[in-house]
């Protein structure tokens, strides 16, 4: 191998291995979820482990292998450590991952459709509709996750309702208005199980396909804390 050719290839080695850094990332069930936790905002590691089921350890360490491929960055408070994606790309980079395996793994729709069974049934609503009418001012669009994400970044005229208030606060929503629910994305149950509640008392009410990391990354209005 001549010089030249021994510099392109050294050069290409180094460059993909880089590159396989960020597959190495994300090549964990775990790290995939807490990504997409982190994409509703900035959490610390108790808060990551309690919504992942993971320990506060195993949490730390999933975290520390994320932080050293840089999809994400933290700030100490306290005696207690947050984190938060480094950027839009790291939200792009795991809806790619999941748009992908929707497309070419079958298995994905089979383990959907075992949880989730028919969700026709709820008349989900896409962001493009969603859009049009609010601009006419046809729903009122409830964030039913919890109250830090609300407070961390949402649709722009959406009002927080966690999901496990909404039976406590039937009475605040106007009977004669029409609901969209959503939640963190289109496998997240908190707004299939608001719609429920919704119905099952008289409301007219429908759900998003997508969450609210989709509807930022899409340029749609928002609002955020910073």
């Amino acid at each position: 191998m001549t010089t030249a050719a021994a510099a392109k290839r050294d050069f290409k080695d180094r460059l993909y291995a880089e590159f396989a850094r960020i597959g190495k990332s994300l090549a964990s069930p775990h790290r995939l979820e807490i990504l997409e936790v982190l994409a509703q905002g900035e959490r610390t590691v108790e808060s990551v482990a309690s919504e992942t089921a993971l320990s506060v350890a195993n949490a730390s360490r999933h975290l520390q292998q994320l932080r050293q491929a840089q999809l994400v960055l933290t700030r100490r408070e306290g005696l207690f450590v947050h984190y938060r994606l480094t950027g839009p790309e790291v939200i792009a980079l795991v809806l790619a991952v999941r748009h992908t395996a929707e497309q070419h793994l079958a298995e994905v729709d089979r383990v959907v459709d075992d949880f989730f069974g028919d969700r026709d049934d709820f008349e989900p609503v896409t962001p493009e509709e969603l859009a049009r009418r609010m601009a006419n001012g046809e729903v009122v669009v409830l964030d039913v996750r919890p109250e830090q994400e609300y407070a961390a970044g949402h649709i722009a005229g959406a009002h927080s309702v966690p999901v496990s208030d909404i039976s406590a606060r039937l009475a605040e929503l106007p009977r004669e208005k029409e609901y969209v629910a959503y939640c963190r994305g289109p496998y997240c149950v908190y707004a299939d199980e608001a719609v429920a509640v919704l119905r099952a008392n008289g409301l007219k009410a429908q759900r998003l396909t997508e969450g609210y990391p989709e509807w930022w990354l899409s340029g749609r209005p928002v609002h955020t804390a910073r």
